[in-house]
């Protein structure tokens, strides 16, 4: 049955209680780089699909702002950078380059999820292309192939971190723990070696007083200076296959790091010279999404998508312990707003409920579409926006006007 057929007939039973206040989300994990939308107080009993659009295979998320939504995909072994009307779904630019699907044990295309920063937009694709556009017109400002330039070793599963801006300059987990470039040119600043990098996007955080990005590499998670790239310290954490692909959390000079194929998640205490152990066990495997931290509790998703059962979990951030899981979602994929969990199941299944160490009791459940979907949902400016690998993207409306 097709997505069309599924909406209408189940999405009257869902209820959802967002936000008042539109917001953009303008690169991956939002506004706050937690995963978390910032919409509050508003509430919608018929949420209803706006409009649907085909992108191309693979599991960008959205990144949403002035009215435009921005993702990738690739068809044909191109990869295109889409840039959409937020209202209607209709193009107003691509760019298509080559790259290939590369298929293997899953459906293959880009992971990366655009980078919007006032008139530009930076992608980075499965291959190293590291792009500048102008985002009011698909412009490519520069273009190089930072893998390339780096002389950096290929992750098995392509570059899957997206650009993170700080300032003039561009940071990237390309490499063994990051590479900095000019956002203006896309000339290097720095670099930290040519190991196989992780899959997860960099992000800032001061420690001892000293500005660092968090690069989590394939076999240790690093805080590397942002002035020079030089490591402060680094924590050991190897995986099977060095797929390190969830982004760590940091909350209070604790941080949780988590991987899936039975690693498990650990909290580490950062306040000093190098980081202790807190607690390392198996109650949240992250295979791929990261978790949301919320009143002290995490959650997301434990387990590997191909290997047993997947649960969604919550536990306590402070001591690791398991609070609840269930297997009705698979392996999915989540976000959050005004204090509830919105779910999107493996299979397409939207559920909404109150984010709580209790339990999990949905609001509604409605098919929001079909295949496989590890991608996920945003939630911008009343907006609800759900993909699958093949590259079916649809925008739901959660407000009543």
């Amino acid at each position: 049955m097709t997505m069309t057929k599924l909406l209408p007939a189940c999405i009257g039973t869902l209820t959802l209680f967002t936000t008042a206040q539109a917001n953009d989300w303008p690169h991956w994990r939002g506004p706050d780089r937690n995963g978390i939308s910032r919409e509050t107080d508003w509430s919608a009993k018929s949420p209803r699909r706006l409009w649907q659009a085909k992108v191309g295979t693979g599991f960008s998320s959205v990144s949403v702002a002035d009215g435009r939504v921005y993702t990738m995909g690739n068809s044909g072994d191109q990869d295109t950078v889409h840039c959409l009307s937020e209202k209607t779904g209709k193009t107003i630019w691509k760019h298509a380059y080559p790259s290939p699907r590369a298929p293997r044990y899953y459906d293959g295309g880009p992971s990366c999820t655009p980078t919007i920063d006032g008139e530009m937009v930076y992608t980075l694709g499965r291959q190293g292309d590291l792009f500048a556009f102008n985002a009011q017109s698909g412009k490519v400002i520069w273009n190089p192939n930072i893998a390339t330039e780096i002389n950096a070793d290929y992750p098995e599963w392509g570059y899957a971190g997206s650009p993170f801006v700080d300032g003039d300059a561009l940071v990237l987990n390309v490499g063994t723990a990051g590479v900095k470039v000019n956002k203006r040119t896309g000339k290097v600043i720095w670099k930290t070696g040519s190991s196989t990098s992780g899959y997860s996007t960099p992000f800032i955080h001061v420690h001892r007083g000293t500005k660092a990005y968090i690069i989590f590499g394939a076999t240790a998670v690093y805080a590397v200076a942002a002035k020079d790239g030089k490591t402060l310290w680094q924590h050991p954490w190897k995986t099977s296959w060095d797929i390190n692909s969830a982004d760590p959390i940091i909350h209070q000079n604790k941080m949780f790091i988590s991987s899936g194929y039975n690693r498990g998640g650990a909290l580490l205490d950062i306040s000093g010279t190098k980081p202790k152990v807190v607690w390392d066990n198996r109650n949240m495997r992250n295979h791929f999404n990261s978790c949301l931290l919320i009143d002290g509790h995490l959650y997301g998703f434990d387990g590997n998508s191909h290997r047993g059962t997947a649960y969604l979990a919550c536990i306590e951030f402070a001591t690791g312990a398991k609070k609840w899981s269930t297997t009705r979602f698979g392996c999915g994929a989540l976000t959050a707003a005004d204090g509830k969990l919105i779910i999107l199941g493996d299979r397409g299944q939207l559920a909404i409920g109150p984010a709580s160490p209790k339990s999990f009791r949905p609001e509604g459940n409605t098919q929001a579409l079909g295949g496989l979907c590890w991608t996920p949902p945003v939630l911008a400016n009343g907006n609800l926006f759900c993909r699958n690998s093949r590259g079916d993207l649809v925008c739901l409306s959660l407000t009543t006007k």
